[in-house]
């Protein structure tokens, strides 16, 4: 079989490395963080790999001071570090004596906000790096990634293997990885919940109707949101903001991350569900968005509606240059009146429509229908 690293992270990673002295590599977990931490550590001779999760491993900082400073001359790589975060103390004040590059390398399912202290202990000495699931660019076979996900183990397997890893994975998740950060909500309710975010995945939040149909408060539902957002198992994707007067969606869309977990939670087992399933499109949807935003970083990424029904779905933005695109699951696209509305009111550099096509073609006017292959391969 097969075994997936993500090459390109490594190669950014490596460059960080002998510039800062501390490296996060923030992502879910099973996303290939520790392979990737593995695979680098392997070309460095001096180097140390510690796992929380092992008691033995975890025995060697009871002293986090004193280990430290023992392996001074070795880049020490601890994994699963949102289990202990108060060494983000220690840390700092070991930083502080030598600021050499490469000293540290932390590996955390949560984010730098969910990871108590670590954002104020190592502020300016800290590079963080997100490592997310496989997405188009990384892999070769784009319809067994969109339906099993782009978790390594998930994508590997056979089909009915693959989902019956991510029934697993969603279980342990729930029931192990959230009460390991100190969270304290029944496994059962947050799973409802993240189940009705698979059945509105791709739609504008409405907290108080989640917060009805749970039975909790509206300040409650954006808790369970902050924390599935923190743990990296969905996005919001803000609104286009502008100084017109007509009046846009103020609220996020709600994308459960990987296309895997998606249709786990929704029970889609195969292409061909997929296909005949009303979650059709707005999968594709966050299929095509995960790869768009893993490839071009440094955009900014929203979405515009307004209340009359202009609507496009993924707006790029850099500086003053925007790139419209609208995602269309069907091969044979069309476009509303709505969409040439709306680039009236954006204005991109560039607008065009995404869909599962062989060869690019023109649609209407100067707008293009493009694969996601071909716009991976664009030069913004």
């Amino acid at each position: 079989m097969q075994i997936y690293v993500h090459r390109v992270k490594a190669s950014i990673i490596k460059r960080h490395l002998e510039a800062f002295p501390c490296i996060a590599l923030l992502g879910a977990r099973q996303v290939g963080k520790s392979t990737l931490a593995k695979k680098i550590l392997a070309d460095i001779e001096a180097s140390i790999y510690l796992d929380m999760e092992d008691p033995r491993d975890y025995a060697k900082l009871r002293d986090p001071l004193a280990f430290l400073e023992a392996n001074r001359s070795d880049l020490i790589c601890i994994d699963e570090v949102q289990r202990y975060p108060e060494i983000f103390q220690v840390f700092r004040t070991y930083l502080d004596q030598n600021s050499r590059p490469g000293q540290l390398l932390l590996l955390g399912s949560a984010s730098r906000d969910l990871i108590k202290q670590s954002s104020e202990s190592l502020a300016g000495r800290i590079s963080y790096i997100e490592i997310n699931p496989f997405v188009a660019s990384e892999v070769n076979d784009l319809n067994r990634l969109w339906v099993q996900g782009g978790y390594p183990v998930s994508y590997q397997q056979e089909s009915d293997i693959s989902f019956d890893w991510r029934i697993n994975y969603i279980r342990t998740f729930l029931e192990r990885d959230i009460p390991a950060l100190g969270i304290r909500i029944p496994a059962e309710k947050l799973r409802r919940f993240w189940s009705m975010l698979a059945h509105m995945n791709g739609s504008v939040l409405n907290a108080s109707k989640l917060a009805s149909s749970m039975g909790v408060s509206v300040p409650t539902i954006k808790n369970y949101i902050d924390i599935l957002e923190g743990t990296f198992v969905i996005r919001q994707l803000r609104p286009f903001y502008t100084n017109t007067k007509k009046r846009l969606i103020k609220s996020p869309k709600i994308y459960i991350r990987d296309t895997g977990l998606i249709h786990c939670l929704l029970g889609i087992e195969s292409y061909n569900d997929l296909l005949g399933h009303p979650a059709l499109g707005n999968s594709y949807e966050s299929f095509v968005i995960a790869s768009l935003l893993e490839n071009f970083p440094r955009y900014e990424a929203c979405f515009y509606r307004s209340s009359s029904g202009a609507e496009i779905d993924l707006v790029l933005e850099k500086g003053r240059t925007k790139i419209a695109i609208e995602i269309k699951s069907s091969s044979a696209p069309s476009l509303t009146q709505g969409f040439f509305e709306a680039l009236k009111v954006i204005q991109p550099e560039k607008a065009f429509v995404l869909a599962p096509v062989d060869t690019p073609y023109p649609l209407k006017g100067d707008i293009w229908v493009h694969s996601l292959e071909s716009v991976l391969a664009m030069d913004f």
